[in-house]
């Protein structure tokens, strides 16, 4: 391979992603320098919402199917510029895949009892567990409040937020029915 091989051969030219862990939510397609060769192919498959990140900002939300990239508006001087590149010239950009399959048989519980007062049996100690599934529904929101610039994120990444808020409303609910007069006698 020549020279001219080599310099058309550093860019990326197919992007796509298959998840080998069952709890990856976001990946970051790692890319040589952040550039992305002109017409790269992506594939997304159906379990998948790619972002593609331009300069810091939101380019494009891609759906299932196979997707070039490409600018239609490229200036005669990008044009020029792109000689060294066989005129393949890249541009540079980050894709995000954000996972929206469900994350399903989640585990929670108390980690200590919940104390109550009862009329008739006095105090009494509740404890809770049981399993949840969740999804990211909204995976611009997600890249943006959550994710930042991280290469990837996974499912041990955001539990213990879930699992809190599960707890704080078991707790919020417990203490309310323990307030409410139908449980007094």
């Amino acid at each position: 391979m020549g020279l001219f091989g080599f310099f058309k051969s550093q860019f990326t030219e197919v992007i796509e992603w298959t998840d080998q862990i069952a709890n990856t939510m976001v990946y970051r397609f790692p890319v040589q320098n952040n550039e992305i060769k002109m017409g790269a192919k992506l594939t997304v498959r159906e379990s998948q919402v790619p972002i593609s990140v331009n300069e810091g900002e939101i380019a494009d939300v891609f759906g299932p199917g196979r997707h070039l990239f490409y600018t239609q508006n490229m200036s005669i001087l990008t044009k020029l510029k792109s000689w060294k590149y066989g005129f393949n010239s890249p541009f540079k950009a980050e894709v995000y895949f954000v996972n929206s399959k469900q994350f399903i048989n989640q585990k929670w519980g108390t980690s200590n009892p919940i104390m109550m007062r009862d009329a008739e049996f006095g105090v009494i100690r509740l404890r809770g567990y049981g399993i949840y599934s969740y999804r990211v529904s909204n995976p611009l929101v997600f890249l943006k409040e959550l994710l930042g610039t991280i290469a990837s994120y996974d499912t041990s990444s955001i539990i213990g937020s879930i699992i809190k808020q599960i707890v704080d409303f078991f707790w919020s609910t417990c203490n309310n029915r323990s307030n409410s007069s139908t449980y007094r006698r």
